[in-house]
């Protein structure tokens, strides 16, 4: 199971990656592992509000449907549209090719809310 180390993480297995008060996000390998194939997504919509740990996106997969929720607070200033066609690819790349979407974040102070690497790995040790 890949945890990338300069990343942060939420209990619901949502990953962060923050440069110059943007962040990126995504599911993390454990999440599209536990998902299986993926074949929807639902992304917000660039210039729409989110909140931290409420739902902002959605992933539809061979056994389930997930909400998923947003690591950070702020405006989504852009969305990984290659999913629309190829929701696929977060399967392949979750950390990376895989992205869901950029947002501006509003108060930097949340990144504090979250998980490091090493605490996120010590929480999938202790669900098993």
């Amino acid at each position: 199971m890949e945890v990338v180390d300069h990343y942060l993480y939420t209990k619901e297995h949502e990953w962060v990656s923050i440069e110059d008060n943007i962040a990126t996000t995504g599911i993390t390998d454990y999440a599209q592992e536990a998902l299986g194939d993926i074949t929807f997504v639902e992304l917000p919509e660039v210039g729409g509000e989110v909140e931290q740990f409420e739902e902002f996106a959605s992933i539809e997969s061979v056994k389930a449907a997930n909400d998923i929720f947003a690591p950070v607070s702020g405006k989504v200033i852009e969305v990984n549209t290659r999913l629309e066609s190829d929701p696929g690819i977060i399967n392949k790349s979750a950390f990376e090719k895989g992205w869901l979407a950029k947002v501006q974040m509003s108060d930097k102070e949340e990144a504090s809310n979250l998980m490091t690497a090493e605490e996120y790995q010590k929480f999938l040790e202790s669900i098993g």
